[in-house]
């Protein structure tokens, strides 16, 4: 087993544009969409040290202790949290540090294990696929959801986003959406997904959604994103308060909505929303008219593309 002097690891934020199957009615549970940004980032490097790191973030501690274990490795490193991706807000955080720590201790050790080992042993996955496939390839992605015998939800598409589209993503910086137990209870109390509705939302996917970011038709793509979050959206609201966590979103998103924005939604559990513009000047004045419009409220907005590529692994020599 050879190792190397240090390993920097990017892994980039998410977001989870929604479920297709809540119940498994349709034999497998979850499916979900998503999509990698290229900011913000968890950006992590290790490096040798003679003896074990107190590290200050508990879930950055957890991974490596998980690695190292499952792997019989040594923990005695050095990492630097350069970067992180804010938690509990929708962007995928738990699963890009945890893949982070993986894949930068699987290049440290030479381990040649793949993202879905990784994963696996992270306990990642275990609904959605969707921050496990963005690692991997980046762009836009849909994974299958769990069957009697997944351990990783496998990927079934995946496609690039045209570089000429930009996401508003839209920061309620008072809260965080629901997380640990409560989303774990949140689960457990919703009312079962009706079977016709899995069945639609497949069929919008399948023969809208995907054709449309094949061909570039934003506005179509837009229209079945709005439309799979609206349904999600509506069966989550019993959980979180409506079909966004924060209201202040809700407001803000309804009014990008009519200046001509697409694929209004929340990711994930929120309470962070998103929606589509073409053209990153285009994004940039709506942004900056909404950062006026609401000024007085615990709004951010902020104009991101997506990401072509997936976590990046580099290592440097001795």
């Amino acid at each position: 087993m050879t190792s190397f002097s240090s390993v920097s690891v990017i892994a980039p934020a998410r977001l989870h544009m929604g479920f297709l199957d809540l119940s498994g009615a349709l034999q497998r549970h979850f499916g979900s969409i998503g999509v990698a940004l290229n900011e913000p980032v968890t950006h992590i490097t290790i490096s040798k040290n003679h003896k074990k790191q107190h590290l200050q973030s508990a879930r950055a501690a957890h991974c490596l202790s998980a690695f190292c274990q499952a792997f019989e490795v040594s923990d005695a490193l050095e990492i630097d949290i350069i970067s992180t991706i804010s938690e509990h807000v929708g962007l995928g955080s738990g699963t890009q540090m945890a893949l982070a720590i993986g894949a930068g201790l699987n290049a440290f050790y030479d381990l040649n294990l793949s993202v879905r080992d990784i994963a696996a042993v992270m306990d990642r996955g275990l609904r959605s696929g969707i921050g496990i496939g963005i690692f991997e390839q980046g762009g836009f992605v849909v994974d299958g959801g769990r069957g009697e015998n997944t351990i990783t939800p496998p990927m079934l598409a995946h496609f690039d986003v045209p570089e000429n589209w930009r996401f508003i993503l839209v920061f309620d910086k008072r809260g965080q959406g629901l997380h640990g137990q409560q989303e774990i209870q949140a689960f457990k109390t919703l009312s079962p997904f009706p079977r016709s509705e899995a069945e639609r939302l497949s069929y919008l996917l399948l023969m809208q959604a995907l054709p449309a970011i094949a061909e570039n038709d934003l506005a179509r793509f837009g229209e079945v994103i709005t439309e799979l979050q609206r349904t999600v959206g509506e069966h989550f609201s019993p959980a979180q308060g409506g079909v966004f966590t924060s209201p202040d979103v809700a407001r803000a998103m309804h009014w990008l909505a009519q200046r001509g924005a697409v694929a209004i939604g929340q990711t994930s559990w929120g309470p962070t929303g998103f929606c589509l513009i073409e053209g990153h000047d285009m994004a940039e004045h709506l942004a900056q008219q909404a950062r006026a419009v609401f000024a007085d409220t615990p709004l951010q907005f902020s104009v991101v593309s997506a990401r072509n590529r997936g976590g990046e692994v580099d290592v440097m020599m001795s």
